[in-house]
């Protein structure tokens, strides 16, 4: 299920939805109608213990749309998968590609899209068979299966790359 799309992140390619773009460049929530667009930006540069922080900050915005605290258990599954994916992806910038420059996470209309940018050259896949009895090598099998969608985005001419993952709110 995964894809590598040669457009920018944030296109979902000729949708309805007409979502298309990168992400805006303001840190803070962006305010919009019911269901609307809203995005939240963390840099990680200088920063120690990215992992939590990334969970934390992801967390913080978890709240501020609406997705905790979990009336359901249903809501608080989905909320636990968005903290899970991200915890895989900036943990993956960590190993693979010295570490994450940026989180993206955006809202909209019951889709979370987390975006985690790096500066390495390597190509994230889920490991071939996936062996669970194995230490190691299952981030992406976890971003993989618990996601709607995810992919790797590459500027041309830019030093590495934008790993994306779309999760969905419970119904």
């Amino acid at each position: 299920m995964s894809t590598t799309r040669p457009y920018s992140p944030g296109d979902r390619g000729p949708e309805p939805s007409g979502a298309s773009g990168a992400p805006p460049s303001a840190p803070a929530a962006v305010p919009g109608a019911s269901g609307g667009r809203q995005a939240r930006r963390l840099s990680f540069e200088d920063a120690s213990g990215v992992v939590p922080l990334a969970r934390d900050f992801t967390r913080e915005a978890l709240y501020a749309w609406g997705w905790l605290p979990s009336a359901t258990a249903d809501q608080r599954a989905a909320a636990e998968d968005v903290l899970l994916v991200v915890s895989e992806l900036v943990t993956n910038a960590c190993l693979h590609a010295e570490g994450p420059d940026e989180l993206w996470i955006t809202c909209e209309k019951k889709v979370i899209r987390l975006e985690v940018s790096d500066r390495g050259t390597g190509q994230p896949a889920p490991r071939t068979p996936h062996r669970a009895g194995r230490p190691g090598g299952h981030g992406m099998f976890i971003v993989q299966r618990l996601c709607l969608d995810w992919g790797v985005v590459r500027t041309p001419g830019v030093a590495g790359k934008r790993v994306w993952a779309e999760l969905g709110a419970p119904a």
